[in-house]
């Protein structure tokens, strides 16, 4: 996958950065310079996002971090795309680089114990262990670990009250968590050893590195895992899924989903036929006509919901 010439670098790094908001305009302007596209998002608890782009241009994004001693130990990943999977760049100030919501959880104080992809299946079979994925209903719903529990939150914010309902079920038990990239994770385990949980352990470096790094024969994932791009889901190797998301609702679509009846592209899928507006329904027709109009003239349109494969 390496002859792909877009580099997709997943990133997130939990310390105390007091100076985020000086660090914003400089990130900004290298990033443009660079080329580079996507969303990063800064707090005085870190770093986080997913940016794409040339080599050369993640190369220096990432050495402009790690020449700060607070992101000096930033990690990061890496898949591939054969087109620009963002349309913009974002650097934004958040209160939190991830949102959950508890005050005081600090993943640089108190965090569970990581375990590598090659040694999760091991961990994840073992009778005594609690397998959660920290990840919203709507992407798990596309893949997930065999015999992993779904909290059915629709946001993070909702994982600490989930927690918290379900204590006397976790109490004793080996509690393995697992996001897509490793922050959730991180944060979830934070809070879930804050409540006096013990054996308490996350995937490192997420699914996306799981995917990576995995062979297929030996992989306990099932399905695609969701990516917050215009890829929507990859598989087993980084590998672009077969997903496309929802132009009206934002819900990743199957292929089966794609067949049915209530599916009309840009404007519903079987997941919000029927409940929207008649004012929204108009609004998003006309943007797919618009998007039409666009595609005849050899041209992409923002949000058109193509993705980089269909060109």
């Amino acid at each position: 996958m390496t002859d792909k010439p877009v580099i997709v670098a997943a990133l997130y790094h939990f310390a105390r950065l007091d100076t985020y908001r000086e660090l914003q305009k400089p990130l900004a302007e290298l990033c443009c310079k660079a080329g580079l596209k996507g969303t990063l998002l800064l707090a005085s608890e870190g770093i986080n996002g997913t940016v794409a782009g040339p080599r050369a241009g993640i190369d220096a994004m990432l050495a402009f971090l790690r020449a700060r001693p607070e992101l000096a130990g930033l990690e990061h990943k890496e898949s591939f795309a054969d087109a620009m999977p963002f349309y913009r760049l974002k650097v934004r100030l958040k209160k939190e680089i991830v949102t959950m919501g508890v005050p005081g959880t600090d993943p640089t104080r108190i965090v569970g114990t990581y375990i590598a992809p090659e040694d999760w299946n091991d961990l994840i079979a073992d009778p005594d262990t609690i397998v959660i994925d920290t990840r919203n209903d709507y992407e798990v719903k596309i893949g997930t670990f065999e015999n992993a529990v779904n909290p059915e939150t629709a946001t993070f914010r909702e994982f600490p009250d989930w927690v918290r309902r379900n204590e006397n079920a976790l109490r004793g038990k080996k509690i393995a968590m697992f996001c897509t990239g490793g922050i959730r994770c991180e944060k979830a385990t934070a809070f879930v050893k804050s409540l006096g949980h013990d054996d308490v352990f996350h995937l490192k470096g997420g699914i996306l590195k799981y995917l990576e790094t995995v062979p297929e024969a030996q992989s306990a994932w099932r399905g695609e895992c969701f990516v917050f791009d215009e890829r929507v889901s990859v598989g087993q190797g980084l590998a672009q899924g077969t997903h496309r998301l929802c132009r009206a609702c934002g819900a990743p679509l199957s292929p089966e989903d794609l067949r049915s009846p209530d599916y009309r592209a840009g404007v519903q899928c079987g997941h919000c036929a029927g409940t929207m507006s008649e004012a929204d329904r108009a609004r998003f027709e006309e943007r797919q006509r618009q998007v039409e109009l666009a595609r005849e003239r050899g041209t992409r349109h923002i949000g058109d919901g193509s993705q980089p494969g269909d060109r």
